[in-house]
């Protein structure tokens, strides 16, 4: 059974590839957390999330932001602090959202994402509207203590939520088998008696399938589902952190690249020949140097605007 799109989940990558890497091309791109080689983890999560559910973040949240759905022309302008993002600039990666596109929101602090998702769960299991909620997170937010209060309160309460971490097998530059001790980080889950499984993240159909099957799990009230996809870092941790890596080792990551990997599958189906998947890498190319124009053009705000909801 297929449970993406395949050309719809390539295109969607790319145009996630594509946007980082013209942001990261920005002379003044701010402090960025990129996500090349983690594209098919959220691509392949939100192709099970339905129009009525929340998806929660980590910092690492622009591809999953446009996974989403929401505008490129408006996550653009919010990183770069213009009044055209759908925060008027004033949230930026580490806090941006967009409730209406089912994207709850970002937060900056390590595993402080987590908790508030099991409220946004509560209130949906109070109103009784069927909508779920799925967390994202990486496995450096694995050893907080938010996690697992939160694992414990979910699975007590069946909360409708999906606990999903990307796996990148890096915190910062600490392996993850340095920091946590568990065989998978889906055992975490598995602890509380939650469904639960450790998936490839960088297999986009993979992460698609068994996407699904969590969402249906929790969507039937059955209690909330842990999913781990195992994924790759190909940047440094930030556009201002120093990478660590090897040159060997960050080009032996590059043939694991989970886009190459798509790409090369469907052409070896017959699905796509190679003027097509170029052709798909310029519309890519295309759409976000259009958003990266209406960034641009788009104003700072006024001191009136970026005081707006303060208090």
């Amino acid at each position: 059974m297929t449970h993406i799109d395949p050309v719809g989940a390539l295109r969607a990558m790319l145009m996630i590839r594509a946007f980082e890497d013209a942001l990261a091309r920005r002379k003044e791109h701010g402090f960025q957390l990129l996500s090349s080689g983690e594209e098919a983890v959220a691509v392949g999560l939100v192709s099970a999330l339905g129009t009525g559910d929340q998806l929660l973040t980590g910092g690492r949240s622009i591809g999953p932001a446009l996974a989403r759905g929401v505008a490129p022309e408006r996550v653009m302008a919010e990183l770069l602090g213009k009044s055209g993002g759908m925060n008027q600039g004033r949230a930026g990666r580490g806090h941006m959202s967009d409730p209406q596109a089912g994207f709850f929101g970002a937060h900056a602090v390590v595993g402080g994402n987590i908790s508030i998702a099991a409220g946004v769960a509560m209130a949906r299991q109070l109103d009784g509207d069927g909508g779920i909620v799925a967390i994202l997170f990486g496995d450096g937010a694995c050893g907080a203590g938010a996690l697992h209060e939160t694992l414990n309160m979910a699975a007590q309460w069946k909360l409708p939520i999906l606990f999903v971490c990307n796996n990148n097998q890096l915190s910062v530059s600490t392996a993850r088998d340095a920091a946590l001790a568990v065989a998978n980080l889906s055992d975490l889950g598995a602890t509380f008696g939650m469904w639960a499984r450790t998936v490839d993240g960088l297999d986009v159909q993979g992460v698609a399938a068994a996407a699904h099957d969590a969402v249906r799990h929790v969507r039937d009230g059955l209690g909330p589902a842990f999913l781990e996809c195992t994924s790759i870092r190909l940047r440094s941790h930030s556009t201002t952190a120093r990478e660590t890596r090897s040159r060997a080792e960050l080009a032996e990551l590059q043939t694991h690249c989970p886009i190459r990997r798509h790409a090369a599958a469907l052409q070896a189906d017959g699905t796509l020949d190679d003027a097509q998947l170029e052709q798909m890498r310029q519309d890519a190319a295309t759409d976000i140097a259009h958003a990266m124009a209406y960034a641009e053009a788009s104003p700072y705000p006024t001191a009136q605007e970026a005081l707006r909801h303060v208090v």
